[in-house]
């Protein structure tokens, strides 16, 4: 179906439709990622208005502890899921990255943007402008707030110390500038360019160096999975490639049973109808890991085989209008590779990265 076809669906037959009202964390960065989503629906819908509504979640409330040591799966959406659940909004705008890979029964991720850049971004300390991880002074102290992080990195740089960060951007900017605690934070480099922050990025993390999370740099929308209307409006916001990536790399991720308190890390790349995906698991201080590419084709071969499946969910995200026979195999991808891990002793890796976790 079109995105003219979908306007004039929502805009010609449901004109009188009430405003839809959005969810969003209150940070700025959640803000400005959520006035882009509502932007582009404005683009589709002209005839549409849109309330955005903000509030806080147990991530933004808990900002002395570690994420990988508060032990809730749904830091940065649980809040945001009860006013969905209860109407109190019509959709949700998360980063893909903080969704779980099973999401409760009533929710579905209804549309998954267009990618900015999925890499690491390493912000220096103003007195090691023009340095990079590699020549700054031994012991010296690097901020993330993720164990992924701080696995793949301690291993390439033993030199360094890492150490957890909290905070929104604004916050962790500052304590990197003010206090003399951090030679370095690291960050999403997307987070960085939705900002306006690109300037204050001195080395970008390709994936040579540091894989990156299940889905990062990609905005997810979540609504109630059986709000037909909603669902409708918001697919027209799927991006083909973005998608396929994100339905692998969380396959990859939930067939682990991964999370937040293991260090799990992903690239993935669809060129010439091949989906390459990379995956690892490590120890939480890098000396023990996997890591293994496997391949599959993408094509529309069994795109006249869709049906009765239309519907159906994949890691959590509904996609009406792309082929099923496409989605299948991103998803496939994604469980091969974790088995393949899996087979080679990930679990064991895992299991005791979960429990070091747990003991600090």
């Amino acid at each position: 179906m079109s995105r003219s076809g979908d306007a004039a669906t929502v805009d010609g037959n449901k004109s009188k439709m009430r405003v839809i009202r959005v969810g969003t964390r209150k940070s700025q960065l959640a803000r400005i990622q959520t006035d882009s989503v509502v932007a582009m629906l404005k683009d589709i819908y002209p005839g549409l208005q849109f309330e955005i509504i903000a509030m806080s979640t147990t991530g933004d409330k808990i900002l002395d502890t570690a994420l990988s040591k508060i032990g809730e799966k749904s830091l940065f959406t649980k809040e945001l899921e009860y006013a969905l659940e209860k109407n109190e909004v019509d959709l949700v705008v998360h980063s893909l990255k903080d969704l779980p890979t099973v999401l409760p029964p009533a929710f579905t991720i209804g549309a998954v943007c267009k990618r900015e850049s999925p890499y690491d971004a390493v912000i220096f300390h103003p007195k090691y402008t023009g340095q990079t991880l590699g020549t700054l002074p031994e012991r010296s102290v690097i901020g993330t707030s993720s164990l992924r992080r701080a696995a793949q990195l301690q291993r390439k740089f033993p030199h360094l110390e890492f150490r957890s960060i909290r905070g929104n951007l604004n916050t962790r900017l500052r304590k990197l500038d003010e206090q003399q605690e951090f030679s370095a934070i690291i960050l999403a480099a997307a987070g960085l360019q939705r900002m306006g922050w690109q300037s204050r990025v001195g080395q970008l993390l390709y994936p040579e160096e540091c894989l990156y999370a299940v889905g990062q740099g990609a905005l997810g929308v979540e609504v109630r999975a059986k709000d037909q209307e909603v669902l409708d409006l918001v697919q027209v916001l799927h991006d083909p490639e973005t998608l396929l990536r994100c339905i692998a790399e969380r396959a990859f991720l939930r067939h682990l049973e991964g999370g937040c308190s293991v260090p799990v890390a992903v690239d993935t790349t669809l060129k010439d109808g091949q989906l390459y995906l990379t995956g690892g698991v490590w120890s939480l201080d890098g000396s023990d890991s996997l890591k293994e590419t496997m391949q599959t084709t993408i094509n529309d071969s069994a795109q006249h085989e869709d049906g009765p499946e239309d519907d159906v969910q994949r890691v959590g995200i509904t996609a009406q209008h792309i082929s099923q026979g496409v989605q299948r195999a991103a998803e496939n991808l994604g469980i091969s590779l974790a088995n393949l891990l899996l087979n080679k002793g990930a679990r064991n890796i895992l299991d005791v990265a979960r429990q070091l976790n747990d003991a600090h």
